[in-house]
């Protein structure tokens, strides 16, 4: 049923989702860090591809930020330990500092994300899939037991907003963009998550299907540059339509379903007077859509061109289509369900 490869890489995926839950459910900082290593070990092997050159420099990139965070982790837990209570910590602020640090490097929050855009470059757009949410999941869940809305975690916020924002600005690489919409969106999931625990889980989940969603629609036409976006011919205009929608929407434009646990956020934080943080995170969200939009733009209106050679370069099979129109259907009209979500927070 399945060749030799997709066997291999189910394997190693159960392998990654197994690590994932063991973090989630350990009671024990030494058994969220075995969980963290397991993960690890187990995303690497899918990170090959003999058809891709770069998949082994984009790996032991990888691999290396890893360990470096995992041991530094190791050390933190270890040193805690014996200095304070054996497997417990005194809570403090200083300990939350501590401990989030490598755990933002593992999830390539700014100012410690100098190694996601390298990584990326070199992956398939699957694999750019699992790197910017699966792999997420079990450094979020540590930093949110011993989070605290201190300086330190504010000035992450900033950063991850800023870098986020201003990295993108001038990329032509569709993989780098959606790195830099992603450190952008840490800065967000970190704010979500000083507020409530709910509310954080809701952005994640909206963020990882609109992330799914764009890529849904890339990977199948194998556009790797913005510039390949401008010739998709007539027949696949439904796909530009889709994927700028689906980009939009990441972008939290209302009124799609991406707006949502902003507005939430900004609702949140100006009840809790933080005006002048949520003024930056809005003015910085607006730039963010310029980008998005400059593409849009210059695609749907201004560079849209029809050449005869690429008429058949864009084949989508049924399943990846009815994916892709079920994924932008629920970023585009999600936002029509928000109100049973308001009694959560």
């Amino acid at each position: 049923m399945f060749n030799n490869s997709n066997s291999t890489k189910i394997l190693f995926m159960m392998i990654l989702i197994s690590g994932l839950l063991i973090t989630a459910s350990s009671s024990s900082w030494v058994g969220a860090w075995m969980g963290l290593e397991i993960n690890l070990l187990s995303f690497i092997p899918l990170m090959s591809d003999s058809n891709n050159i770069f998949t082994t420099e984009a790996a032991l990139k990888y691999f290396l930020i890893q360990a470096l965070a995992s041991s530094s982790l190791l050390f933190i837990i270890l040193s805690k330990s014996i200095l304070e209570s054996m497997f417990s910590f005194i809570h403090s602020s200083m300990t939350s500092i501590i401990i989030a640090a490598p755990l933002l490097m593992k999830m390539g929050a700014a100012p410690l994300h100098w190694w996601f855009p390298g990584v990326m470059e070199g992956l398939s757009w699957m694999n750019c899939f699992i790197l910017m949410t699966i792999q997420k999941i079990a450094p979020l869940i540590l930093i949110s037991y011993s989070i605290n809305f201190n300086q330190f975690m504010t000035s992450i916020v900033i950063m991850s907003i800023l870098i986020g924002t201003i990295g993108g600005y001038n990329q032509i690489s569709l993989r780098k963009i959606l790195t830099y919409s992603s450190i952008n969106h840490m800065g967000w999931m970190l704010t979500a998550m000083m507020l409530s625990e709910n509310l954080w889980f809701l952005y994640f989940l909206i963020y990882t299907l609109l992330t799914l969603s764009v890529i849904s629609i890339i990977a199948p036409t194998q556009m790797s540059f913005v510039n390949q976006t401008y010739s998709i011919n007539v027949d696949s205009k439904i796909i530009k339509l889709m994927m700028y929608s689906a980009l939009l929407s990441l972008g939290g434009l209302p009124p799609f379903l991406g707006f949502l646990p902003k507005w939430i956020i900004i609702q949140q934080m100006i009840i809790n007077w933080s005006t002048t943080i949520i003024i930056i995170m809005v003015v910085m969200s607006l730039t963010t859509l310029y980008y998005y939009l400059r593409i849009t733009y210059s695609s749907m209106i201004m560079l849209s061109s029809e050449i005869n050679w690429t008429s058949t370069l864009i084949e989508i099979n049924s399943l990846n289509m009815v994916l892709a129109l079920l994924m932008t259907l629920l970023s585009t009209t999600g936002l029509t369900i928000s109100p049973m979500f308001f009694n959560m927070f």
